[in-house]
């Protein structure tokens, strides 16, 4: 960890005006505030019983009796789910004790994903909100929609077309539609395929980006449905088109994983 030291604040100086503070708390802002913060907290929840996941270490989990809690943590966002509610109570009764925690109940929101409950216990995840931020930095918000992302007979090209006026517009779009690809699957396509002109973007391209969001405009409460289901059977699907780049004659593949009936990959 870094030393940080401040000048003497206002109204609080001592005789001799050289002296300086040492901070002994990070500050948010500071590049090794996020870095601590973890720290922190990772030590708070293996005190309650927690390890953190091999694939993930932003995931965390305890099991009891057989019962798994898990403790899902995006900087100072937490989610807390288990098979028992009263332990979930549990873990964030422990956890105030420690750190001011705001129990805010069911979850409804979450970096930017929305989450409604469904009447048999499942989930359904969409970014309605996100889509609209999106159409208006765009400037297409109330725009007509279509059917389909991408039409299915278009080769997208690197070359044959004069350069995209705003260049950081480009980027800006596609870096948000890659964000929407968590609850929206069936853009993928469309979306890695328009990033691979991110470097050099034409008018063209950004013909096609507009027409992506119009699809989005008329599917904007589209979402993923994570249903309850306890066969954890996993099943994999991959395909590849041969040779269809229109540039390099490179081939694009595609993979869908499910677990049980739930697209996790």
């Amino acid at each position: 960890m870094e030393e940080d030291y401040m000048r003497q604040p206002s109204g609080y100086e001592q005789e001799d005006p050289s002296l300086v503070c040492k901070l002994t708390k990070t500050f948010y802002g500071l590049k090794q505030a996020p870095r601590e913060w973890y720290h922190k907290l990772a030590s708070g929840l293996r005190k309650i019983g927690f390890a953190a996941t091999k694939s993930d270490v932003s995931v965390f989990v305890k099991i009891v009796d057989g019962l798994q809690t898990y403790v899902l943590v995006y900087v100072d966002d937490i989610i807390v789910t288990d098979e028992s509610s009263a332990l979930v109570t549990d873990v964030i009764a422990k956890l105030n004790k420690k750190f001011a925690l705001k129990d805010i109940g069911y979850l409804h929101y979450f970096l930017g994903i929305q989450v409604t409950r469904t009447c048999d216990g499942g989930l359904v995840l969409t970014q309605q909100k996100h889509v609209g931020e999106v159409l208006k930095k765009a400037g297409m918000v109330g725009c007509a929609s279509c059917h389909t992302p991408l039409p299915s007979t278009v080769k997208i090209s690197a070359l044959g077309g004069s350069s995209f006026y705003d260049p950081k517009l480009y980027i800006s779009i596609i870096g948000s539609l890659q964000y929407l690809t968590i609850t929206r699957p069936e853009i993928c396509y469309s979306v890695n395929k328009l990033s691979q002109f991110v470097q050099a973007p034409l008018d063209c391209h950004w013909r096609m980006v507009k027409r992506v969001l119009r699809y989005l405009s008329g599917t904007a409460s589209y979402g993923l449905h994570i249903k309850q289901d306890f066969s954890m059977g996993v099943n994999a699907y991959s395909d590849s088109d041969w040779a269809r780049d229109p540039d390099d004659r490179k081939s694009t593949s595609g993979h869908c994983v499910f677990l049980s009936s739930n697209l996790i990959s």
